[in-house]
């Protein structure tokens, strides 16, 4: 249970939980620690504290952080275990099926990088990559101050 009135911050009583988790075995090296957005909805804390819980398992040295992918138990380098498919890649496939299926129709934009953020629990590089990666594989274009819109169906990846 945290302390939330106490003298020690919480995100520093969240890396203490992890930390046990490491230590125990529980969270074995390579594994991933809980992704800011688990620990937001776990712990009912901010993103901004999550990334502090983050680093705070970094400054211990018992994590390290790549990025898009997560932060895992162990020092950098160490072979890790990969979440079942980056969070960017299970956006932009949602997406991308959302545009097959017509609920996203040729020229109405997207959702927007803030939309995304506020409906997967995201960063905002997070939902930028899911962005890119439907932009690369011909799913979406991009008009700058404007928005992103789906492509006509002739356009789309075979």
């Amino acid at each position: 249970m945290l302390d939330r009135e106490g003298p020690n911050p919480v995100y520093k009583q969240i890396a203490d939980v992890i930390a046990e988790r490491i230590r125990s075995g529980d969270l074995p090296e390579g594994s991933p620690i809980p992704s800011e957005a688990e620990l937001v909805d776990e712990y009912g804390i901010a993103r901004t504290t999550a990334r502090r819980v983050a680093r705070e398992l970094r400054e211990q040295g018992l994590a390290f952080t790549v990025q898009g992918e997560g932060t895992f138990v162990g020092t950098e380098g160490s072979p890790r275990g990969l979440r079942k498919i980056p969070r960017y890649q299970q956006i932009a496939t949602e997406l991308a099926e959302r545009i097959r299926t017509g609920e996203l129709p040729p020229n109405r934009p997207i959702p927007s990088e803030q939309g995304l953020i506020d409906q997967y629990g995201v960063s905002k590089v997070t939902a930028r990559q899911a962005v890119q990666r439907l932009r690369e594989q011909g799913w979406v274009f991009t008009v700058p101050h404007r928005g992103t819109y789906p492509n006509e169906p002739e356009k789309w990846p075979k």
